[in-house]
């Protein structure tokens, strides 16, 4: 850590910059080395050394520190007048390049060991040592006079020889009046000195590796780049803009508790356990401060224990890693403010004695300490805006105490909470809402302002609500919004001054209304899918919003840290869209009203802010549900309507290719997917490509073969990566870029974007249809756990298994009755990219999920799938408990659409009668009749299996508990009839095997019509009394559904192999920093019971 120290206070005796010590380590002692074995002029023996800047600059400062060492350690006269003599040959000699030729350099290394020897000694200060360092400078001085001078220097002779007259030898002294001051005045600024002169001297090794952290080299990186970015003017702190931040937090974590961080999953795996493979260098750290040998010491200090939740939830998404990086800006302000307001002997004392000050100067208004404090408080306001910490405190909740302690600990901390009060009024008593802000006063919150509301805050969207009702609290002439899962840090926080100048500069006709600034996605550094989704987030608030911003001229607020005008938007409808539903996606539609308002929004890439992402594939689906919602209710919003009729033509076509347009010609790419493989299936069923197939090759006509042989190319997968090289190609070289594009495709990054493309246009369509848009929260927890089948299955049974295995169905009907593609090499070269995205849809949930292919996690996740979908449900009883409760939730979009959504449903589930349709012609039993007959007696084989599905189910409901030897007969009769018809179609209507497995591809889809046509239709369908038919012939599809999915998952399992690559291929992150990812995925217990 020393070594990337900067010295607080300036030396005014160096004439040289005092880089960080990591900069210059090693360079002395190649100094030296060059300077002992150089032969030639001391003009060129400077010039190698001035080759390197860095060189020049450590030897400088070591000699000047050198200087001041011995003028600050020797008192004695005699020994003053010896320096001062030694210290002017050595000038003089210097001046007139003559150095090499009056001493000889060859014993400069073991005058500089005995100097490091006493440096070692002023570094510790021990008082018992005083003699030693007397005998060292005695050592130094007579290796310079004896050995190192060429020619003896008389006035130097004169004081070494009177010394020995008086019977005294040098920097000896006496008890009454000493030689040396030893130890010398102790001061930070010294003490600060010696270390660094000591590390100058003596680290010997390449600093290449310092900081050997990540994260500490990759923010020292994008501060320096950033510096030499355009940006405007910093002016001083006293006329920078004032500004406020406004994070709205709901009942997230706060700080981790000791019962958080000792808790385990279902794996064995608890919060520290994680952390602690995961941050193996940050985790030593800890542990060397609080001076603790082991793990186990950790716990038995409540100092300790305070110390480890802090350092644990600074590494989470919680509210203390947010308001901590938030008040780096008062920070910064208060630093740049003592550099503007100190005068020069403050400014030598160093930031640190003002920031440390005496009761005296705590109570004087006229302090710097009472400045720099009020400057800080004029210029940046902090509001936490804590909806629900009226309720918490009541409620005696834990959040409530760690909130009263943020606010303690950062005082400028305001928290803005809705305060709900009885309250009598005209004899009833009614419920009264305030808007309340408070602030902490001796370890309590005192209430600072209370406004009354007219009625309940929460009438709209909660985020939305919660940033409007804490607007008023606000100051300054911008605003940030910050979300609750942001981080930030100091250096950045410097550069605010510049960003907010950005109002004042000229960006076209319109002044700024919202400056947009970058993100940095803090939690890509674990499993592969975490390193995708920060690389697409990265690429997204980059390259993405700069180009949007210019010169595009359509970039809107995504949530993101901008800054707004303060007095600009609250005057012109606010900073917070709150309707419910179509304002799901509510930071966007600051950016519409700003837009539309005649605003100017800008992007700025030389300050980041750093926010967190979902990692695990739950998360990161649920997530994009949420947008993919946002953007069905934005395509339905007048805001995008009136932004379409008043952008010119091409502003127009930017502004709907990157917000709703995305959704809408991904959603036609996969629907032309649909109409290709269904186009296709009519034509060979209907006997239609067959006879143009003949026809083609009888003429010879090969464009017409090449036609009908045409595949649909699908890879959006490979597209939706290009963003992300170019990104990395323009911050780390293209080299990399290219590198981490192939590393990518081997971690089957297309396979991710593919499925996650399914969620998005699943629920994109969903909304557009039915709406019901509505939050879903994803949970910011640490994610590197086994997602049980039954709990993948309700997430992605409907959004992504039923379309797979629909076009998978498509595929195997035409590969069995298609014409153009008669041989399997031709087929698989039509059809690989369709059966690429049906593997991606169907297997992606496994594929990505820990320890997806163990053996014993399968067997557990087959027991609780079928447990879960045979518990019946009912009132009370969750979703993630019942498939009955899940099934009914399922339909509640078509519960509150409209007869026009209830048509459409059933109008897009008639193509499911395709396949009967199509495939009952082609039965060896239909012996090529072509007649209307044919269909309809295949419906009356449906409608005979349905009916004796109900008997079925008639029979379990009434006989299955007192009569179950009933209930077996008549089971047994329907058994023997349906052997006795299907032995009779054999043999006199020359039925197959294959006519059987045909049947199926005929019968299934048809029976999944009749299924989703009776969701749609549920009232009618209830009212004639089917609907417990319905319910039970959908519980046999999705046990089918779930035993045709997780079959392969199974065989693949039985191979070990297969678990260690998918591990490798989902962690090979966590592989190449070296951390012990598979300790984790184990559990913690093992080394517990170790």
């Amino acid at each position: 850590m020393d070594l990337l120290m900067v010295p607080y206070s300036s030396d005014p005796s160096l004439k040289t910059i005092q880089w960080p010590p990591f900069l210059l380590a090693s360079k002395i002692p190649i100094a030296l080395d060059m300077a002992a074995q150089f032969r030639g002029k001391d003009s060129d023996l400077w010039k190698r050394i001035c080759a390197d800047e860095y060189m020049k600059c450590a030897v400088i400062e070591c000699y000047e520190s050198f200087k001041n060492i011995l003028h600050a350690l020797i008192v004695g006269e005699a020994e003053k007048r010896t320096i001062s003599v030694i210290i002017k040959e050595v000038e003089n000699s210097i001046s007139k390049n003559t150095l090499l030729t009056n001493f000889r350099m060859g014993f400069l290394p073991s005058l500089c060991k005995k100097f490091v020897e006493l440096v070692e000694i002023l570094k510790d200060a021990d008082a018992s040592k005083q003699g030693t360092v007397v005998v060292l400078l005695q050592d130094m001085l007579e290796v310079f006079t004896r050995d190192m001078v060429v020619n003896e220097n008389s006035e130097l002779a004169e004081l070494y020889h009177s010394s020995k007259d008086t019977g005294r030898q040098l920097f000896a002294g006496t008890d009454a009046r000493p030689a040396v001051l030893f130890p010398p005045v102790l001061t930070a600024q010294w003490d600060e000195q010696i270390r660094r002169l000591y590390l100058l001297l003596t680290v010997k090794e390449s600093a290449i590796e310092v900081p050997t952290n990540l994260e500490a080299r990759r923010r020292i990186a994008f501060f320096t780049n950033s510096l030499f970015m355009d940006m405007p003017r910093a002016p001083r702190v006293r006329k920078m803009l004032s500004f406020s931040v406004l994070t709205p937090y709901y009942s997230e974590e706060t700080v981790y508790s000791k019962n958080d961080l000792e808790v385990e999953n279902e794996d064995g795996v608890s919060i520290i356990y994680y952390l602690q493979k995961i941050y193996p260098d940050e985790w030593n750290n800890l542990m060397e401060r609080l001076g603790c040998k082991k793990d186990s010491e950790i716990w038995e200090k409540d100092e300790h224990i305070l110390q480890l939740r802090h350092w644990a939830s600074l590494r989470g998404q919680t509210l203390s890693r947010t308001v901590r990086g938030m008040m780096y800006y008062r920070r910064a302000i208060k630093l740049q403010a003592f550099l503007d307001m100190a005068n020069e002997k403050e400014i030598l004392d160093g930031y640190k004695a003002v920031t440390a000050p005496s009761e005296e100067d705590k109570k004087s208004h006229r302090s710097l300490y009472a400045s720099l404090e009020a400057v800080a408080d004029m210029k940046f306001t902090y509001v936490a805006t804590c909806q629900n910490y009226g309720n918490q405190k009541r409620s005696g909740d834990r959040r409530a105490t760690d909130i009263l302690n943020l606010m303690v600990n950062n005082p400028s901390l305001r928290v803005a909470y809705i305060d709900e009060v009885e309250e009598r009024e005209g004899g009833k008593v009614q419920k009264v809402y305030y808007s309340v802000l408070v602030k902490a006063v001796d370890n309590l919150d005192q209430e600072i302002f209370r406004i009354k509301l007219p009625g309940p805050a929460k009438i709209g969207e909660g985020k939305p609500e919660n940033q409007n009702h804490a607007i008023i609290f606000t100051r300054g002439e911008a605003l940030q919004t910050i979300d609750m899962n942001q981080d930030n840090y100091l250096e950045e926080a410097l550069k605010m001054r510049n960003l907010l100048e950005e109002f004042s500069e000229d960006h076209g006709v319109r002044r700024p209304t919202i400056l947009g600034v970058r993100e940095h996605i803090f939690t890509g550094s674990v499993s592969s899918l975490a390193w995708f989704m920060s690389n697409q987030e990265t690429s997204f608030v980059t390259i993405g919003q700069r180009v949007l911003a210019r010169p595009l001229k359509v970039r809107f607020h995504y949530g993101h840290p901008d800054v707004f005008d303060r007095i600009f938007h609250i005057t012109r409808g606010g900073f917070s869209k709150a309707s419910c539903g179509i304002n799901l996606s509510e930071d966007i539609f600051a950016g519409f009203n700003s837009t539309l308002r005649r605003g100017n929004i800008t992007h700025h890439e030389y300050i980041q802010c750093g926010k967190g992402r979902d990692v695990g594939l739950n998360q990161i689906s649920l997530f994009e549900a949420k947008v993919a919602c946002g953007n069905g209710e934005q395509t339905l919003s007048r805001d995008i309507y009136r932004l379409g009729h008043r952008f010119d033509f091409f502003r127009m076509l930017s502004c709907y290719f990157t917000t709703i347009g995305f959704y809408i010609s991904s959603m036609i790419v996969v629907l032309t997917c649909y109409a290709f493989l269904y186009g296709k299936l009519y034509l060979c069923l209907s006997g239609f490509e067959d006879a143009i197939v003949k026809l083609a090759r009888r003429k010879g006509n090969v464009a017409l073969q090449a036609a009908l042989a045409s595949q649909s190319l699908v890879q959006i997968g490979l597209v939706m990566t290009l963003p992300m090289f170019m990104e990395i190609g323009l911050e780390r070289g293209f080299r990399t870029a290219i590198g981490d594009l192939i590393i990518m495709q081997l971690q089957l990054a297309p396979v991710f974007f593919t499925f996650s493309l399914g969620t998005k246009l699943h629920y994109f369509g969903r909304t557009l249809l039915h709406g019901g848009a509505k939050y879903r929260a994803t949970g910011r927890g640490f994610v590197v756990r086994h997602e049980k089948f039954a709990e993948n299955y309700r997430l992605y049974s409907r959004s992504h298994f039923v379309k797979g295995i629909e076009l998978a169905i498509l595929l195997i009907c035409y590969r069995i009755y298609g014409s153009a593609a008669p041989d399997p090499t031709t087929y698989g070269l039509l059809s690989s990219s369709m059966w690429f995205l049906v593997c991606s849809f169907l297997f992606s949930p496994f594929l990505f999920n820990p320890s997806g292919f163990e053996w014993q996690k399968i067997v557990e996740d087959w027991d609780d799938w079928q447990k879960w979908i045979s518990i019946r449900g009912g009132i009370g009883v969750p979703s993630n408990k019942s498939w009955e409760s899940w099934w009914n939730e399922e339909q509640d979009h078509l519960q509150n659409t409209g007869c026009l959504g209830r048509l459409c449903e059933i109008i897009l589930d008639l193509r499911f009668f395709v396949y009967q349709y199509g495939i009952v012609y082609h039965l060896n039993v239909a012996r090529g009749d072509k007649s209307i007959l044919v269909y309809a007696l295949s419906w009356i084989v449906m409608v005979a299996v349905m009916v004796i599905l109900k008997i079925v189910s008639m029979g379990r409901k009434q006989f299955s508990a007192d009569f179950q030897l009933m209930f077996r007969l008549v089971k047994l009769f329907l058994f023997v009839g349906a052997i006795v018809v299907l032995t009779l179609m054999f043999t006199l209507l020359s039925l197959t095997i294959g006519d059987i497995f045909a049947s199926l591809l005929a019968f299934l889809p048809t029976a999944w019509a009749l299924i989703q046509i009776a969701q749609a239709c549920r009232p009618f369908v209830k009212g004639i009394g089917m609907w417990g038919s319905v319910k039970a012939l959908a519980r046999g599809y999705e046990y089918l559904m779930g035993v045709i999915i997780f079959a392969p998952v199974v065989i693949l399992a039985w191979f070990p192999f297969v678990s260690e690559f998918q591990t490798r291929l989902l962690f090979n992150q966590a592989f190449s920093r070296g951390l012990q990812i598979q300790r984790i995925l184990a559990g913690g217990k093992k080394d517990k019971k170790n």
